[in-house]
């Protein structure tokens, strides 16, 4: 779906396609048709877009093979389809039987991260549409937190700056601009704003920048005008926002309250939780043994948008809607790609699950369609209204 900000920049809203599980072009392609023009469908618009997430051994080999890309551009547009940004975050495995901490490897200190980067951006470079004004690619913040030492931010520098001059290659090459996104998580090198301000002090920042989650935000306990301001200072654009909530608990330590929270532990993800005021776990049932109960938590859960969870458990939708407004409701547009990405939907309790995959495409259509009512509520204009 698009959008109009008053300041004519055109805003992309897509769904990430990491919730579904395929690791090769046979499932992508299967996306495509079941949930891809499904969600579409349901939606009634003419043209969706997908935040699409290739593994790293097909985004090489597609890179390599442009009959293979022209396929998928061509099944893009047979259902109704758009790809102006890419999720390369996870690496591949996404849905292992156990993923936890993986997900960051390979970090921003190794080569296969750079090089999965610029095959998704050549890639990209051939998927977007020929009316979109750039293309945007999410990444890790660089790596977790531990270990990192001087040692580790100077390699990291040095495969950012090769990142930078591969993006301009890319451009010089294709005529096509790709910009990739560093995505502050809990845990993680960069996990807020501030320290984005820090780590990425100095890059590239015509081709390079922040995606700002607003669910891993939201668990920081960040005030979104006070980000994004610190963002702005800093330099660092907004080059990609993924719509999203973390699940809250008011009263951690009521036993209704823990109870519901159990039922949110699984063993596929991480899911750090963050207590107001301070106060940190990098998973749920280690918060739930260890962490104080005295302020309210916060958890890395991402909520579906549309669905409160079942009380005493809440969602930080609230401050999602108020980063949105500031993100949108100001003279200009800070960010132009927006991603809606709600990967746990296989891992929820068992009772909100999916059971088929017209209910998961009923789903994702419902998040959208949420999506899409909160953004006319900042003032966004629907273009294919």
């Amino acid at each position: 779906m698009r959008f109009r900000h008053r300041d004519g920049t055109r805003v992309h809203l897509a769904y990430c396609t990491n919730v579904h599980p395929a690791e090769d072009l046979a499932g992508v392609h299967r996306q495509l048709e079941v949930f891809g023009a499904g969600v579409r469908s349901r939606l009634g618009v003419p043209r969706l877009g997908l935040g699409l997430w290739l593994p790293a051994p097909l985004a090489a080999r597609l890179a390599a093979d442009p009959a293979a890309l022209r396929g998928l551009r061509a099944a893009l547009g047979n259902n109704g389809l758009e790809v102006v940004t890419l999720n390369a975050f996870p690496y591949r495995g996404f849905h292992d039987p156990v993923v936890k901490k993986a997900v960051y490897h390979p970090d921003w200190t190794e080569e296969d991260r750079l090089g999965y980067t610029l095959d998704c951006a050549r890639v990209l470079a051939a998927l977007l549409p020929d009316d979109a004004a750039r293309g945007s690619i999410s990444t890790v913040p660089l790596a977790w937190r531990d270990p990192w030492d001087t040692g580790r931010a100077a390699s990291a520098r040095t495969l950012l700056d090769r990142l930078a001059g591969g993006l301009a290659r890319i451009e010089a090459e294709t005529g096509r601009t790709i910009r990739v996104a560093f995505e502050p998580e809990p845990g993680c090198v960069v996990e807020t704003t501030a320290q984005a301000a820090t780590h990425l002090a100095g890059i590239d920042t015509g081709r390079l920048g922040v995606c700002l989650d607003l669910c891993h935000l939201a668990v920081a306990f960040e005030e979104p005008a006070g980000a994004l301001g610190r963002l702005a200072g800093a330099g660092l654009p907004v080059v990609k926002a993924q719509v999203s909530a973390a699940l809250e608990a008011a009263d951690p330590a009521a036993e209704a309250t823990r109870a519901a929270l159990s039922r949110y532990t699984e063993d596929r993800f991480l899911h750090q939780v963050r207590a107001h005021g301070g106060g940190a776990r990098d998973d749920l049932p280690q918060a739930l043994a260890e962490l104080p109960a005295g302020s309210p938590w916060r958890v890395h859960f991402h909520a579906p948008l549309h669905r409160r969870p079942q009380p005493p458990l809440t969602s930080t939708t609230d401050q999602l809607r108020a980063t949105l407004h500031e993100l949108f409701a100001g003279p200009a547009a800070l960010t132009d790609h927006l991603e809606v990405e709600t990967y746990t939907w296989s891992v929820l309790p068992e009772q909100h699950r999916p059971a088929t995959d017209a209910e998961l495409a009923d789903g994702l259509a419902a998040e959208l369609a949420w999506a899409r009512d909160a953004l006319h509520d900042t003032g966004l204009k629907e273009e294919d209204a």
